[in-house]
């Protein structure tokens, strides 16, 4: 199922932005407000017209916070939509969702948020790993946390692909330098070298402290309608989804490989490529899910921009940073701009291909190239849910 009769007729619209960082004294709940209504502003439109609000997943609450929920967030927007949702756990199942309800013409515009608190609150992957408990007979292998699962699969990538720490710090370089020509970051200002890689801590071998996101407080929305619609809008250039996959691997970690040609981000990427009717080689950049650098290996490789044989050669600092001929990760990412989970790399796409990207925007930045295609990812759980989406700026 290739789906070429959904080739370009989304369009992401709008993208809301918030303050991000460390922000003491704010709710979840009010990153997801704030985020919603600059989306809605930026797409130009009025809140009335939200026929649907999608929320990523949440985190439990912290402390005196309030809970999440969407009925929560349209509430204290003033909205009601005829569609509420909020995804359980980290199924990415967003991207259907979204689409579903547009080309059945339930709804005109589809909003979708995230929000969160986290670093004020101390939540943390390594807060997690610390604070680990034996939860099942499991912790005998080390499964005290997200983080220990995916070092587990690093690991067994390290031993098949002789990759590990020389890879991941030329990832972890680039994003920081992509970080540096952007002033919203939350690495903005605070430059990497290998030195500063090495010298952070293992948490979770072979994962070190500058291989995991930081969270961050904040939030981004992003307004999505037909290509029809957002072209009458007439507000900013026209993105438009030209190929979309998305794809599950219904597994205890534990039961993952590596090495798997049929990873949930192997078919979805497939999916989405089959779509546009597209190649890798046709991609001008990339803005992937980046929870840690070995995600952003594993899904580049699964997606066929390299061959397993080529990691090390394809994946320098010099060729995925600024002035680099491949492009990763151009708003410093997840590990170094902020942890708000696929509306991280989906927006920055979004934003490169509408020219609102100040220093680093590809085209102008020395080196770079106008970008026409650009492919983003988004991953749930430990590589067990995976969304594509291949974003073309039409003229």
């Amino acid at each position: 199922m290739a789906f070429e009769h959904l080739r370009n007729k989304i369009a992401i619209a709008g993208t809301g932005y918030t303050a991000q960082g460390k922000i003491e004294g704010r709710t979840a709940v009010s990153f997801h407000i704030e985020a919603v209504k600059n989306a809605i502003e930026d797409a130009g439109i009025g809140k009335e017209e939200v026929g649907a609000l999608l929320l990523y997943r949440h985190f439990d609450a912290i402390g005196k916070d309030y809970d999440v929920t969407a009925f929560t967030v349209a509430e204290q927007l003033g909205i009601r939509p005829q569609v509420l949702s909020q995804e359980t756990y980290c199924t990415r199942s967003w991207l259907y969702h979204c689409i579903g309800l547009l080309t059945s013409g339930l709804c005109k515009y589809v909003v979708l948020s995230y929000g969160d608190n986290a670093r004020s609150a101390r939540r943390s992957f390594v807060k997690e790993l610390k604070a680990g408990k034996a939860a099942d007979e499991l912790a005998a292998y080390g499964d005290l946390s997200t983080m220990a699962k995916y070092a587990m699969l690093a690991k067994r990538g390290e031993s098949v692909y002789g990759t590990g720490a020389a890879v991941w710090k030329e990832i972890a370089i680039a994003q920081r330098r992509w970080a540096e020509l952007n002033p919203i970051a939350a690495m903005h200002g605070k430059p990497l070298n290998e030195e500063g890689y090495y010298g952070s801590d293992m948490v979770a071998e072979p994962l070190r402290l500058l291989d995991a996101t930081p969270n961050c407080d904040g939030g981004r929305a992003i307004v999505l309608t037909t290509a029809e619609c957002a072209r009458s809008l007439n507000r900013h250039p026209l993105v438009t989804i030209r190929g979309f996959g998305s794809a599950s691997q219904p597994l205890s970690p534990f039961r993952l490989r590596a090495e798997d040609e049929d990873s949930a981000a192997a078919r979805a990427g497939r999916q989405a490529f089959e779509m546009a009717g597209v190649t890798a080689q046709d991609i001008d950049a990339c803005e992937i899910y980046d929870c840690f650098t070995y995600t952003v290996e594993a899904t580049l490789r699964d997606y066929g921009f390299f061959r397993p044989e080529e990691t090390k050669e394809f994946l320098t600092k010099e060729r995925l940073g600024p002035g680099g001929d491949f492009p990763v990760n151009t708003s410093g990412g997840m590990l170094s701009e902020a942890y708000f989970m696929g509306l991280t790399p989906v927006s920055e796409g979004v934003m490169q291909l509408m020219g609102r990207c100040g220093r680093r925007q590809l085209g102008e930045y020395p080196g770079t190239k106008p970008p026409g295609l650009i492919m983003c990812s988004d991953n749930g759980g430990v590589f067990q849910s995976h969304a594509s989406l291949i974003l073309e700026r039409m003229e």
